[in-house]
């Protein structure tokens, strides 16, 4: 792994010590970069291909400056694809061994911090880069939108016609819950416990990765914590609601339909990579969900 030219993102005076490669994913290389007299940093390398995953970083990191428990950033290159972020302490909280009492103050801790994000409006629905791709203006056109995409990726990887046709009933007959959402605000929408760090004891320190985060329905941020997560733990899911606090006007229906479309995604996904083991269950959630007698 190449080393990039790194005086253009790390401040003035910054005396380098050492650089280590760290695991980034395919998208781009991350390096911590160690310090003499200052704490490390991490600097992402985006390759040409992602440079809206770089703008898009920037500009969420940017609305987060006054949450807290995120990376901040202290200086971006967008010629050369380099930001560099402080350092968020800790590790997953998938490599810390699990207890009921850690896991609950987590989860409160994810929903307080997820409760932080929504209070975050955005003028519109849809992706994010340098601000909100082509916004649509009402979740209720945003969601038959992306639901019928999804349907049509899961057909085409072999989904069941089945369910498919159960869920499409199901959406058709949710046009008063997705109406419900009067205003997009800023969804993290990978909020999994890869991305929630935690210290040896298993508080939580930190939340990172938002390049999957959305301008969205809030309720389709907390479905996608619950689906990934919680969906076979009654004990966290009642952390991260009781941390996140009072849910808007049909929430609870709304989080049913967010799950339905997050495990329409996960199959599909997990189906493309030939990951076979989670198929079974994301089924049957997706008959549960929709309605489908088993």
């Amino acid at each position: 792994m190449l080393i990039p030219p790194l005086d253009q993102v790390l401040p003035d005076g910054s005396v380098v010590t050492e650089v280590v490669p760290r695991t980034g994913g395919s998208l781009h290389s991350v390096f911590e970069v160690r310090r003499a007299g200052a704490e490390p940093l991490v600097v992402k390398r985006y390759t040409d291909d992602f440079r809206a995953k770089q703008a898009k970083e920037l500009y969420v990191y940017e609305l987060l400056a006054d949450v807290g428990s995120v990376p901040r950033v202290v200086g971006a290159d967008l010629a050369s694809g380099l930001t560099a972020f402080t350092m968020v302490p800790g590790r997953p909280m998938w490599e810390h061994p699990s207890s009921p009492a850690t896991d609950r103050a987590a989860y409160l801790r994810i929903g307080r911090f997820q409760a932080a994000l929504h209070r975050i409006a955005l003028p519109g629905y849809g992706d994010l880069a340098a601000g909100v791709v082509d916004p649509v203006s009402d979740n209720l056109t945003y969601m038959r939108l992306r639901f019928a995409r999804q349907l049509a990726e899961f057909r085409a990887a072999g989904g069941p016609v089945s369910l498919h046709d159960a869920v499409a009933r199901r959406v058709a007959d949710a046009d008063h819950h997705f109406a419900a959402c009067t205003g997009a605000v800023l969804c993290h929408l990978d909020l999994h416990e890869g991305n929630v760090l935690v210290d040896d004891a298993g508080t939580v320190t930190g939340f990172i990765d938002v390049e999957n985060a959305q301008a969205a329905d809030p309720m389709a941020d907390l479905a996608k914590t619950i689906q990934f997560e919680t969906s076979g733990s009654a004990a966290k899911r009642a952390a991260l609601l009781e941390g996140y606090g009072p849910l808007p006007p049909f929430g609870a229906e709304r989080i049913d339909l967010y799950r339905m479309f997050h495990a329409l995604e996960l199959w599909t996904w997990y189906s493309s990579i030939d990951h076979t083991e989670p198929l079974p269950a994301l089924l049957e959630d997706l008959r549960t969900l929709s309605g489908r007698p088993a």
